[in-house]
């Protein structure tokens, strides 16, 4: 009897944290994917994938990279699965479809560029940090770095964004 009740307590306490963290996996999935649709669908996925493995999570404390990497790799898993649509280009030009205009989306997706253009050891702290919302701490842990070098990697990373964005950064402090 004890066990059961224990199991019942353990089962709780797992569908209590998959409760916090979904919206912390949730906007990680949106940052992979950038479609709230495949975001859920790739977050509901991980969460199914966690609770059969739930036995293998041996501290909550490890939970959140834990479920970023499970994350990652359905996300992954979609592309093995997904079969894209093909369309012939020169009848949608043929028919002038709307699908073909340009959208004003030229800032979102110069940042995204810049972003994308920092050298992985700036990249990841800076996403971890305002995607994710990770503490100076929670990114050190998580990279195995110290405090201090996330903390330069953070600042170097912010002012390479803003040069790239045609800011002039020679007046900024120096590290």
């Amino acid at each position: 009897m004890k066990d059961l009740v224990g199991g019942n307590q353990k089962r709780a306490r797992f569908q209590a944290l998959c409760q916090s963290l979904r919206p912390d996996l949730l906007r990680f999935a949106f940052w992979l994917s950038r479609d709230r649709a495949l975001a859920e669908d790739v977050v509901q996925e991980a969460l199914l994938r966690a609770w059969k493995a739930r036995d293998s999570l041996l501290q909550e404390s490890a939970a959140k990279p834990w479920f970023l990497t499970i994350i990652r790799r359905e996300y992954a898993r979609t592309f093995e699965r997904k079969r894209f649509v093909t369309l012939d280009v020169e009848d949608l030009i043929a028919k002038e479809e709307p699908m073909l205009a340009e959208r004003d989306d030229s800032d979102l997706a110069e940042m995204r560029a810049a972003i994308f253009r920092l050298p992985q050891e700036y990249r990841e702290p800076l996403a971890l940090q305002v995607l994710m919302g990770y503490s100076t701490a929670e990114i050190a842990a998580e990279l195995e770095l110290s405090n201090a070098a996330v903390l330069t990697r953070l600042f170097r990373a912010r002012k390479q964004l803003r040069a790239s964005c045609g800011e002039d950064t020679r007046m900024d402090p120096e590290e």
